[in-house]
């Protein structure tokens, strides 16, 4: 239920598109899970009821990944934005969905790392640290 869950239409618009040039497409409801176990009972639920889930990061995709084609649920990860393991010797960190890159970088600060834009290595499948 609220503030959890929404049906606004303001909302539903503002979850139904991202940076792309693709027309909004609306989920027909967004929600706001806060847990790993939420997002397991919310994505069993729209299994079972064969509801289509669009993820929802920030909306700054290119692709139109966030555009609710056929209706369905948006899953705003915003909300689960900790960061739950630094590790300095070999460069990883294990953050929710909902961390952003900034947000990241404001918990490096004074470590000598940072987390760069679009530094993708494809020979680690992932993204590239940086030392400062």
């Amino acid at each position: 239920g609220e503030p959890n869950v929404s049906t606004a239409t303001s909302v539903r618009e503002q979850h139904g598109h991202d940076e792309s040039m693709h027309a909004c497409a609306p989920p027909d409801a967004v929600v706001w899970p806060q847990s790993v176990e939420q997002v397991q009972e919310l994505a069993a639920l729209c299994y079972r009821c064969r509801v289509p889930m669009v993820p929802f990061g920030t909306g700054t995709g290119l692709e139109g990944g966030v555009n609710a084609v056929q209706g369905g649920v948006c899953f705003d990860l915003s909300r689960m934005d900790a960061i739950a393991e630094l590790s300095l010797e070999d460069f990883s960190v294990v953050v929710e969905p909902g961390v952003t890159r900034k947000a990241l970088n404001r918990h490096l600060r004074g470590t000598g790392l940072w987390f760069p834009v679009g530094t993708v290595d494809a020979r680690a499948s992932g993204s590239s640290w940086a030392r400062g």
